[in-house]
């Protein structure tokens, strides 16, 4: 029933949108028609301006009869729109070669509005005319510039390259006074000439180059390479860049300028330091992190670049050897002045130079050239290591050898035992805190080479072995001054060891041998720790490595110091005690400030010096019953090392066969090691329980104090 109603509605529905599409076809053919007889005409008269806006509208109204191609007068209206559009275009680059000839540089008077108008025609034609208009008017407008610049003559070399861009320049101006509203804004005609004037000219210098390739010395490259970079910085700031989007081989900046640069802390010293090569440092303003313009001339210079190189490699190799001179005039840093304890100032002077030159380097390659002149730096990196800081550490001679065990117990005379003088003290201080900054330095330096260099070349950037170096440097000095403060030691140690430990009749104050152990801890550590100041862990780890060194040192003395006496004993408990607080006060020793020590460091003193007083507290201990004795060593120590437990014996001065039974019944007393152990003699037990240690040293303090 729907149907039957709206039947004759839907019938007149189709009629209007018929009638309605008929209409619209008619008059676009009658456009088209109309707009084709239009075109021809003023093709033929020249009336370009009429004709790229009727151009547009008669292949935006063509477009709407794809669909009827397969009439004949359809297509033969398409055939003739071609054909018009054929004709301009040939046209069109008649006229442009008649107004700017290929032969010859002579050209017109002024600008053409015929011209003018036939660029606005180009934009609707096909982009091959338009290419072909951009390319005679800049081959035409660049003529000269291969005339008057050939190889042959002398402007075309580096000395006057600054003829070249200056002469561009002029061009540039020339063009926009003449020429600049001839072509259409969106052309970018400037910029296109300016991109074409950098690809001539690329081409031409490295021509020159390589036939005058012995000619090229590193001062007149780089300031060709300065020149050039600072005319693309130039063109960077007057253009965008965008007719370089479909150039090949163009290479934009792959990573940007940031402000964590790892020399940044010394930016405003190198400006000093380097203001008389100001004109080398220039073309590092030029390079923005956006500059599409950047390496499209300079890209020549980078097959020379092993000339910057080798000159860079014979600089620093002055450099090195005028560090090593200075140090030697100057002398190393004296105590108490400024200069001790500090980084020494080469070494700033080195990364100074080698930001200005990884800056230079970075301007002209990100390749290769980055990569060799890190080679370089890699090398001079280690040689400064070798012959600055390592070569100047001084070396250890014993100078306490003529000394007595009597003078050795005497305080005043204890000091002559130190090996370093407190300037040598200041200099191992100084090179630390030298090789400490160039650690961290080197790392940034690396961080900041693979920044600049090419993605695909980062991995080939690795200074790690340099670090190492540093590292090396650093643990050997300090090591030195772990020495010589172990080695300031070992005369009163070995006093120790040599007293009548069986002999001595009471407890008094602290012996001498502690004494001037004190002493010499008081007078040490205090200038390492003001010279380390801006090393806070290194000074950390000088203590650290020196308890290491003389706990155990100093138990082995322990055990040398046989028969002693119940009171012989204690006497040493006192001393031990003296010590362990020396110790565990190292880090603040003499110090105004009282801070208070790391805990790595306390647990260190702690752990050591109680095994001292507990090898004393077993000495001292009755050694009848043999069985609680035996018991009781195990306890306090546990260490089941028999050599151990002979040593605790020996100091006791028991005679060897009673030692024989003591040991048979250690052996059968230590216990059963857990399945799967090993059963050897070096077997560890565990230590006594906190309730346990705590009850032995309270008293233990109690039995000092009371002595005291």
């Amino acid at each position: 029933m729907v149907k039957e109603i709206t039947r004759d509605i839907k019938q007149l529905d189709h009629a209007k949108r018929h009638l309605t599409t008929s209409i619209t076809t008619l008059n676009h053919l009658h456009m088209l028609a109309g707009g084709v007889d239009s075109l021809e005409a003023m093709t033929r008269k020249r009336q370009y301006g009429e004709v790229a806006n009727l151009l547009q509208g008669v292949v935006n109204v063509l477009e709407h009869f794809h669909k009827y191609m397969g009439i004949p007068q359809i297509r033969q209206l398409s055939e003739r729109v071609k054909a018009a559009q054929s004709e301009l275009g040939t046209q069109i680059l008649a006229d442009f070669e008649e107004a700017f000839p290929s032969q010859g540089t002579k050209r017109p008077g002024g600008p053409s509005n015929v011209l003018r108008d036939a660029c606005l025609v180009a934009n609707v034609l096909d982009p091959r005319i338009k290419q072909e208009i951009i390319k005679k008017f800049i081959r035409q407008h660049l003529s000269e510039y291969l005339v008057l610049f050939q190889e042959n003559q002398d402007v075309a070399w580096l000395d006057k390259i600054d003829r070249r861009y200056a002469w561009i320049k002029r061009q540039l101006v020339d063009y926009e006074e003449k020429y600049g509203r001839m072509f259409p804004e969106e052309w970018c005609m400037t910029e296109r000439i300016a991109v074409e004037f950098c690809h001539i000219t690329r081409v031409e210098l490295a021509k020159v180059m390589r036939t005058r390739a012995k000619e090229i010395e590193v001062k007149l490259l780089l300031f060709a390479i300065q020149r050039t970079t600072n005319f693309e910085g130039l063109l960077a700031k007057r253009f965008t860049g965008c007719t370089l989007t479909d150039v090949p081989g163009q290479k934009r900046p792959e990573s940007p300028l940031e402000p964590t640069n790892p020399f940044s802390e010394d930016e405003a010293g190198e400006e000093v330091s380097t203001e008389k090569d100001e004109d080398l440092a220039k073309p590092r303003k030029p390079k923005a992190p956006d500059n599409p313009f950047h390496g499209i001339v300079s890209k020549c210079f980078e097959p020379h670049l092993y000339v910057y190189i080798e000159s860079q490699d014979k600089n620093l190799g002055e450099l090195i050897d005028r560090f090593v001179a200075d140090f030697r005039a100057q002398g190393p840093p004296k105590a108490g002045t400024e200069e001790g304890g500090a980084v020494l100032p080469s070494c700033a002077d080195l990364f100074v130079y080698y930001k200005k030159c990884m800056v230079q380097c970075s301007q002209l390659s990100t390749g290769e050239p980055m990569i060799a002149l890190t080679t370089i730096f890699q090398k001079f990196l280690r040689e400064y290591a070798w012959k600055i800081l390592s070569g100047n550490l001084p070396k250890s001679s014993s100078n306490s050898g003529g000394l007595t065990i009597s003078s050795l117990l005497k305080e005043k005379e204890g000091s002559e035992a130190a090996k370093f003088t407190v300037d040598e003290l200041c200099l191992i201080c100084s090179i630390l805190s030298t090789a400490e900054y160039c650690l961290a330095t080197t790392q940034q330096l690396e961080e900041k080479l693979k920044e600049k260099v090419d993605k695909v070349l980062m991995e080939r950037i690795n200074l790690t072995g340099e670090m190492d170096t540093f590292s090396t440097v650093i643990s050997n000095s300090i090591q030195l001054l772990v020495q010589d403060l172990d080695a300031a030691c070992d005369p009163a140690l070995t006093a120790m060891s040599k007293m009548p430990w069986q002999s001595v009749e009471h407890v008094g104050d602290q012996s001498p041998y502690v004494t001037s152990i004190i002493m010499h801890i008081k007078q040490n550590v205090p200038i390492i720790r003001d010279n380390l100041a801006s090393t806070r862990k290194y000074f950390t780890q000088f203590c650290i490595k020196f308890t290491n060194s003389f706990i155990p040192k100093f138990i082995n003395h322990l055990f040398r110091c046989k028969p002693i006496s119940m009171v012989g004993a204690e006497q040493l408990l006192l001393d031990t005690h003296s010590l362990k607080t020396v110790l565990l006060d190292l880090p603040s020793i003499g110090s105004q400030v009282l801070r208070k020590a790391p805990a790595s460091y306390t647990k260190i003193v702690v752990k050591g010096m109680t095994r001292a007083e507990m090898i004393l507290k077993v000495v001292m201990a009755p050694h009848e019953p043999p069985v609680v004795f035996v018991d009781n060593y195990i306890k306090l120590l546990a260490d089941g090392n028999p050599e151990t437990f002979q040593k605790i014996l020996d100091m006791k001065g028991l005679k060897r066969s009673e030692q024989s039974s003591m040991l048979e019944l250690f052996r059968q007393r230590l216990p059963t090691p857990p399945s799967g152990a090993d059963g050897g003699p070096s077997l560890s037990f565990s230590a006594p329980t906190p309730e346990q240690e705590s009850s032995r040293i309270r008293r233990l303090e109690k039995l000092i104090k009371k002595r005291l």
